[in-house]
């Protein structure tokens, strides 16, 4: 596999990892109607998180294409989120990461 397989996988990788991680936060808010939300969120995270990693060991370019293409657009969403709540980090953070993961497939896909 190239090295642009590589970077493109651990970007999308770390990617869904960080976006794992800030739904389990997410689920440990009290009960109601934002807990249920959150184990929403968890769930569709969870999938991508697996679906990045199983890239790792069946190398697969067109399954990372579209894991790439799906945690971009998760990143672009959650930037998108950050500036509706007036979090620079929550944008900027999220942003940068949907361009890494854009840029990384686009240099693969070459």
């Amino acid at each position: 596999m190239s090295s642009a397989f590589w970077l493109c996988a651990a970007i999308t990788a770390v990617s869904a990892v960080v976006s794992l991680r800030y739904s389990v936060a997410a689920v440990r808010t009290p009960e109601g109607p934002g807990r249920t939300n959150a184990l929403y969120a968890f769930s569709r995270s969870l999938a991508l998180a697996v679906a990045a990693v199983v890239v790792l060991f069946a190398r697969s370019e067109d399954w990372l294409k579209a894991v790439a293409v799906a945690m971009t657009i998760v990143q672009a969403g959650d930037a998108v989120i950050g500036v509706q709540i007036r979090d620079q980090l929550k944008t900027v953070g999220p942003a940068l990461t949907a361009a890494g993961n854009l840029a990384a497939l686009v240099n693969l896909m070459r």
